[in-house]
């Protein structure tokens, strides 16, 4: 990893190419971020940098967090994010990072925490089949179905694919292509979707397998 940043999702819109194509994007204000702490081999036993992201008031941060900013001599933030950059070196702490550290045709990974959809059954959950809904297969077509074999395993093994909470958790969408980057508010519009939902928090990074 090279550069990373924090930003925060405002929504998709869609912008059109040099050929006239109408290309799908997620805006994202990416930044400022400010480097919080840098964590080195020495200290820590790893090599990373700490990025702060959105103000916060002091009456939200409690007294360790308070003290850990205080320490490194920055201003308080909301959003705490790690990055194990290739070379830390170049980074100080106070220093500001912007979104002009990509470029437009850059490919980049962004995670993000996805929506939570509550408790869903089997078939929105993990998009199984309906079962028939003729030869006394009712009152409920929607169930689950069967759950394995009799008496040999007689229990059902972990893992299997069933109702439950369904979102909430992290998720990472790999290879999106920047569009567009807006230096002067921030922003970076990326092609594609982005997981969670408006004024979600998400981190760039550049792409690990591109």
């Amino acid at each position: 990893m090279t550069k990373g940043i924090i930003g925060k999702k405002i929504g998709m819109t869609q912008v059109f190419d040099e050929a006239g194509k109408v290309v799908p994007v997620t805006v994202i204000e990416a930044g400022p971020c400010v480097v919080v702490q840098k964590k080195t081999t020495e200290n820590d036993g790893y090599e990373a940098v700490q990025l702060g992201f959105g103000d916060v008031s002091p009456k939200h941060v409690n007294k360790p967090e308070a003290g850990h900013f205080k320490k490194n001599d920055v201003a308080l933030k909301k959003t705490l994010k790690e990055f194990r950059f290739d070379d830390i070196s170049g980074f100080n702490t106070g220093d500001i990072i912007k979104a002009d550290v990509f470029a437009e045709g850059d490919v980049i990974d962004v995670a993000g925490v996805s929506k939570g959809k509550g408790y869903a059954g089997a078939i929105k959950r993990h998009n199984q089949h309906r079962l028939r809904e003729s030869h006394g297969t009712g009152p409920v077509a929607r169930e689950a179905g069967s759950m394995g074999a009799c008496s040999s395993p007689s229990r059902i093994f972990k893992g299997k694919k069933m109702a439950g909470h369904l979102g909430a958790e992290k998720v990472t969408v790999q290879n999106l292509v920047v569009v567009k980057v807006d230096t002067e508010n921030n922003l970076i519009a990326v092609k594609g979707a982005v997981p969670g939902p408006k004024g979600g928090v998400v981190t760039i990074c550049d792409a690990v397998k591109a």
